[in-house]
């Protein structure tokens, strides 16, 4: 124990037994009042002394001067009364002793209870209320040199960051307001700081708080689950009066008191804030029981969704986890991911391409895998327009590929990963994607067939590569403009952490659950589709800069094969709920296996002899209602 500590001990330590001693004369006026100055003297200082004398020896034992009186919590509080009542106890036992406690009246000690409890706890909580409480306003140093902050969320989030910013002089906010995005609680406080109004009031607010010398010049959100929409409306206001939006640190680190204060930081809004929906995670106890012990293997592994599917499958157990990618690069980088995260998790890494039709049957004999997730495609529409060939080779052979390996090698479940572009295709990758679609259903709708095939469709990720966001965000570093193809156009979106929770849901519930017709699409319900120029804006006021003025969008006209609006289902694919909130199934268009087979193999030589008219009229008749402008 070093010198300053033992000196805080020993001070502590003082400090009760003196309140034990003072607590006595205390308790002893409030029972007898005038009365007590014609008491007998030595009555009342030798019950002093025995008093005094036992609170020392229990105090000490109770250890109630390692109390951190910064800290003093009610728990504490608990044991302040326990270390009370066994002094008063062990009391009245020694003075039974020594003159069978016929000169004090019982009363006084019911009193001495409480007033020596309270004298033991008051100045502690004082001195935290001082130091971290709503007190701390009073008092609050240097306070006109911290950032003035309103806060959004009236609950916990708000409750500690209101803490945390009066625990020193180095913390760099102080929160002059708080807004309630549900309105409830409006006209309260928390910790001294008033709720002053809802969202839609964030402007008048702002005005009253600049008339009184404390104009906040930072929006914080204190809620993490506040939904896509409010966020919107909160950044809209924020723009309106040019404050930026940011986020609080979570809860768990905002209370970690050894947390370095220099250190702290408030959080940029994410993009996953403005999905205009809360995000859907779903039961993950299924996808346990199907992963925990098994063999799986990723294709695409590489990929923005593969590399989160890797992630989350080493997070489950498996006996062994097989990632494939065609990028030398990119499966180096999930491999050392998972080497770090997951080290005790077996792994076999292979550099290969599911268009080897050898590769992919070799890998899957040697590995004997229980399942199979194909991630791998080519996805950016404009290139694969200009490259068809590439498209079908991957995106529909490929997937032939690794579908009959599958079957041949009798994996459990395959799951295929597709697209909303797969509905009434406008483009190539749209129409390659759907032709993969439907070897899947038909595969799957063979009860001959031990293996089980799932299709899982969903709209666009946000910030996977190739997707709008990140190139938005390049633009924006380079100083504008935004690009966006048509002021009209919509897309739907979701996280990687939703699109990964529903590929493995669906795997799991499709074994597990049998409530997937055969050749089902499995379908996230995502909510309404946003327009891409509205996150445009969005991204632009996340930045801290103005769409229009700082940052100018610039609209370039649609490309080809692109379509204004998608769709996440065709219109003889009506949609059935399943037990899982969130999930629906999109009833299957089935193709006759042998007519399938007879295509993909003629479709396999046109696309060995790089002949694109060929391809594209098979391509044609293997998906009908794919029409496109240029072929």
């Amino acid at each position: 124990m070093t010198i300053d500590r033992f000196r805080r001990v020993l001070v502590s330590y003082l400090h009760d037994v003196a309140m034990a001693a003072a607590s006595f004369i205390c308790a002893l006026y409030l029972r007898l009042g005038a009365d007590i100055i014609v008491w007998p003297r030595d009555t009342i200082i030798s019950g002093i002394s025995i008093f005094t004398l036992v609170s020392a020896v229990v105090f000490l034992w109770m250890r109630l001067d390692r109390i951190i009186w910064r800290y003093a919590s009610v728990g504490d509080l608990g044991r302040i009364f326990r270390a009370v009542i066994l002094t008063v106890i062990v009391f009245v036992a020694c003075q039974f002793i020594y003159n069978r406690l016929d000169d004090l009246p019982r009363s006084f000690l019911f009193i001495e209870i409480f007033v020596l409890t309270a004298m033991i706890a008051t100045p502690r909580f004082a001195y935290r209320f001082c130091k971290d409480g709503e007190l701390s306003t009073l008092f609050e140093r240097n306070g006109h040199k911290r950032i003035p902050v309103i806060l959004v969320g009236a609950g916990d989030g708000a409750d500690v960051f209101i803490r945390e910013m009066t625990r020193g002089d180095e913390i760099p906010y102080r929160v002059v307001g708080i807004i309630d995005e549900n309105g409830a609680r409006i006209g309260r406080s928390i910790r001294g700081v008033p709720i002053l109004g809802g969202i839609v009031a964030i402007g008048e607010v702002f005005d009253k708080l600049c008339d009184r010398g404390i104009g906040p010049q930072r929006i914080l959100l204190t809620n993490s689950k506040i939904d896509g929409e409010s966020v919107r409306r909160i950044t809209a206001a924020a723009e309106a009066i040019g404050v930026p939006v940011s986020r609080i640190p979570n809860l768990i680190e905002l209370g970690k008191t050894g947390t370095d204060r220099d250190s702290f930081s408030i959080k940029p809004i994410e993009m996953e804030d403005v999905l205009g929906r809360p995000q859907r995670i779903l039961d993950i106890s299924p996808v346990e029981a199907l992963v925990a012990g098994s063999k799986v293997l990723i294709t695409g592994a590489g990929g923005t969704i593969g590399s989160e599917l890797a992630r989350q499958v080493a997070s489950l157990q498996p006996k062994e986890i097989i990632i494939l990618d065609n990028s030398e690069f990119l499966i180096y980088q999930i491999e050392l991911a998972l080497t770090e995260l997951y080290p005790h998790i077996k792994r076999r890494v292979i550099l290969g391409d599911v268009r080897d039709k050898i590769k992919i049957q070799n890998l899957m004999s040697l590995a004997s895998p229980d399942i199979v997730i194909h991630s791998a495609a080519l996805k950016h529409v404009p290139l694969v327009e200009d490259n068809p060939i590439e498209g079908i080779h991957t995106n529909i052979l490929g997937t032939w590929n690794v579908a009959e390996a599958a079957l041949q090698n009798d994996v459990k479940t395959m799951v295929l990963i597709s697209t909303d572009k797969a509905v009434d295709p406008t483009n190539i990758m749209g129409a390659t994607k759907r032709a993969a679609e439907s070897i899947c259903q038909s595969l799957d709708a063979d009860h001959k067939k031990k293996t089980r095939f799932v299709i899982v469709r969903f709209g666009n990720v946000l910030g996977s590569t190739g997707s709008v966001i990140p190139l938005f965000e390049r633009q924006i570093a380079a100083g504008g403009p935004l690009t966006v193809t048509h002021p009209e156009m919509t897309r739907y979106f979701m996280t990687v952490k939703e699109a990964v929770s529903l590929v493995l849901q669906a795997a799991a519930l499709s074994r597990s659950e049998n409530i997937i017709e055969k050749g089902g699409i499995s379908v996230l319900e995502m909510g309404k589709p946003l327009k891409i120029i509205d996150l445009a804006e969005q991204l632009i006021r996340l930045s801290g800069l103005k769409p229009g003025e700082d940052i100018t969008i610039e609209f370039t006209g649609i490309r080809p094969g692109e379509k204004l609006h998608e769709e996440l289902f065709h219109r003889e694919e009506p949609l059935v709920p399943t037990i899982i909130p969130g999930i629906n199934v999109a009833s299957p268009r089935i193709q006759e296996v042998k007519k399938l087979k007879k295509e993909l193999t003629e479709l396999r030589k046109t696309v060995s002899k790089e002949n694109i008219g060929g391809s594209m009229t098979i391509l044609k008749r293997l998906i009908p209602e794919f029409k496109s402008e240029r072929f």
